[in-house]
This record gives C-alpha cells, structure tokens and sequence, in this order.
C-alpha cells in the first residue's frame, strides 16, 4: 500500500501569522498520526517562515510514524538532519526565498554533490530521496548518486490532469516504470489531490509514498483533518 506523509508546514504558516502557539504543531502532527496518516512531513526554509528548526527537534521524539524532512542541503540544514536523524531527507534544489518547490534536481549537473550527501545521510542511517522530473537522463542520475528513492515533481501532472488525465499521467508512468528498473523506491508529491491522487495511483500501484500538504490543509477548513485523512488513504488503496 502507498503511504501517506502528511506535510503540515500549512499548519506551522497559520501559527505564524499570528504568533503564540495556535495552532499547535505538534499536536496537530500527532493527530494527524491518529488519523491514520503514515507519516509526517516537514520542510524547514532559511528563513523559517513555517517549519522551524525548533519545531523539527520537537517533533522527533514523539512520533511513532515515519518522518520525512525535506529541503534544500544547506550547511544549516544538513547539520539538522544529521542531529535529528529522520527515517528519511528528501532533498529539493529550492533557492533560500522560494515559496515552494517548482522543479527537480539537474541530477546530471549536481551528481558529485548530491553522492556526496547521499554518502554522508547514508552513513548515519538516514533514507535518501531526491526530487526529480520525469527526464530519464534526470532519474538515470539520480540512481548513480546512490540515492534510495527519487520523489517525482507532479505539478505538471496536477496542472494537465482536469484536461486530459490520460496524457497527464503518461510521462509519470513511464518515469515509474524506470525507477523501478534502476532499482530505487518512488515518491511523489506537489499538487497531489482529492481530485487527482487515486487515478494517478492506480496507474502506478508501486508508488511507495506521497506527501500532500497544501491540499490536505485546504481539505480539512471543510472536511475536518481526521475525515480528510481517511479520504486521501481511501484514494491509495
């Protein structure tokens, strides 16, 4: 079955806005644990405008599912993880003042500096993903980085998917097929949705995780979290 990491940096915005501690983290991302969730996601930035490095060292200990951070290897950031000791760093080619991520790694480019990071996260134990489009050549070196999965960029996906589901889902068919191929896991995340998450999952039953933040927070204003949550596991089934 496909996991579901619930990204909660949404949460950690509306906390902000306001100061205080409303609402509550960490209390949210144990809920959305309860809820059913497989995982948690964060995305910490520089200038800590949701996620903060505090939020990332409190969370650590109380979750008893998996956790992902995500973000671009800074020196700040890599120290971060290397203390925290996530089951999994995602890492994403964003520039420090990004609102969010818009592309995948040139794998091609950076493939000396992301084998060394995929040496440095694996020998403290730590899963590796990198984010990546659907180029072949892209996912070809992410796979001679060494890293364990890839996660897939599915705005473009997201973006076609009301117009034509069919031809939005093919290039990611395809790049699945050959990440399979070269042996890593697959995730996939950006713009994943009510609307478009079960037809992209049924058209690649070997996807091994998602992370949905935007939507799932967007979702929950009207569903409420705990209904939200079962409704984007029932799509993953």
């Amino acid at each position: 079955m496909t996991k579901l990491s619930v990204n909660i940096n949404k949460v950690a915005t509306l906390r902000n806005a306001r100061g205080g501690n409303n609402p509550n983290v960490l209390k949210v991302a144990l809920d959305c644990e309860a809820f059913g969730a497989d995982g948690i996601t964060v995305h910490p930035r520089p200038d800590e405008r949701h996620i903060r490095y505090a939020d990332v060292y409190d969370l650590r200990p109380l979750l008893k599912t998996e956790f992902n951070i995500e973000g671009y290897p800074s020196k700040e950031f890599i120290d971060l993880v290397l203390k925290v000791k996530p089951h999994q760093v995602t890492l994403v080619p964003d520039a420090p003042g990004q609102i969010t991520s818009n592309a995948g790694w040139d794998t091609k480019t950076n493939c000396e500096f992301l084998t060394e990071l995929m040496d440095t996260f694996g020998e403290a134990g730590i899963r590796t993903s990198i984010f990546v489009g659907t180029e072949p050549e892209m996912i070809e070196y992410a796979a001679k980085t060494g890293a364990d999965r890839v996660e897939l960029y599915t705005e473009p996906y997201a973006s076609l998917y009301a117009k034509n589901p069919e031809a939005a889902v093919a290039p990611f068919v395809e790049a699945a097929k050959l990440v399979r191929k070269l042996g890593m896991g697959l995730n996939a995340g950006h713009d994943l949705s009510l609307e478009n998450l079960k037809y992209f999952r049924q058209h690649i039953a070997w996807l091994d995780e998602v992370s949905i933040g935007h939507a799932l927070i967007c979702d929950a204003l009207y569903l409420g979290l705990k209904k939200t949550i079962e409704e984007y596991k029932q799509c993953l089934l």
